[in-house]
């Protein structure tokens, strides 16, 4: 089995919701019909608008939606690819290696169903002035405690780009996927897990901007607020 995810940009004429209605009412029963399987979609929508202060564009038009999807064989994608570019004005596909050092047990909905909350889909590149390996280290045995200690996070999907399969996209290593509460959209002191209490909330901003400033290329970064719908776990 090899986990395949795709980011799409909407339709020019469509609005967020429009879009996120067209991939779970249209594209997502395709999808599982031609055998997709753990089918994610993660898309901007109504519910995480208020999000747009939490964007991070450096190249190109924001992306607008994620999908992820597990299959026997990622060359025999194509039938799947051909749905997806039927709803999207473009997208590009990455064969990657998952792990999920957070898993989300307390804001499950069922299958198809908003997950509470949001998912925060990052665009992560390893930064250029250290060796790949040192890129894996500090990602994997410093930011993982410093992520569950300092955010609000219920869950964190870790998404290691194994190679471009389709489309040109940035020099990207990874996507991340990062589960928060609805009140982080909006008020930083839910993000950093410090409502009421300035001192944490510094101090944990702190502590997250010097990990990821090791290791990640931060003007590279690339990060959108969407709602995460889950078919299959």
């Amino acid at each position: 089995m090899e986990k395949i995810t795709t980011l799409l940009w909407r339709p020019e004429n469509q609005s967020p919701q429009e879009f996120c209605d067209v991939l779970l009412q249209r594209i997502a029963p395709r999808l599982r019909e031609l055998g997709a399987l753990k089918l994610k979609i993660c898309a901007e929508d109504n519910a995480v608008a208020e999000g747009q202060s939490l964007r991070m564009t450096p190249v190109g038009p924001p992306k607008s939606a994620f999908v992820s999807y597990w299959i026997e064989l990622a060359q025999d994608r194509g039938p799947i690819e051909a749905v997806l570019s039927e709803a999207s004005a473009s997208l590009t596909s990455f064969l990657v290696v998952e792990s999920s050092p957070i898993v989300n047990t307390k804001h499950v909905a069922a299958p198809g169903e908003r997950t509470p909350g949001f998912s925060q889909v990052t665009c992560v590149t390893a930064k250029q002035d250290i060796p790949y390996e040192e890129f894996i280290r500090i990602w994997q045995e410093e930011q993982r405690p410093c992520a569950i200690e300092t955010q609000s996070t219920f869950q964190y999907v870790r998404n290691e780009i194994v190679r471009v399969l389709t489309g040109t996209p940035p020099d990207w290593s990874a996507i991340v996927e990062e589960g928060f509460p609805i009140g982080a959209l909006s008020d930083p002191h839910v993000f950093y897990d410090a409502v009421g209490d300035q001192k944490k909330f510094d101090a944990n901003l702190k502590r997250m901007m010097d990990t990821v400033e090791r290791f990640l290329q931060m003007d590279a970064t690339d990060v959108t607020a969407m709602s995460e719908y889950v078919f299959e776990r």
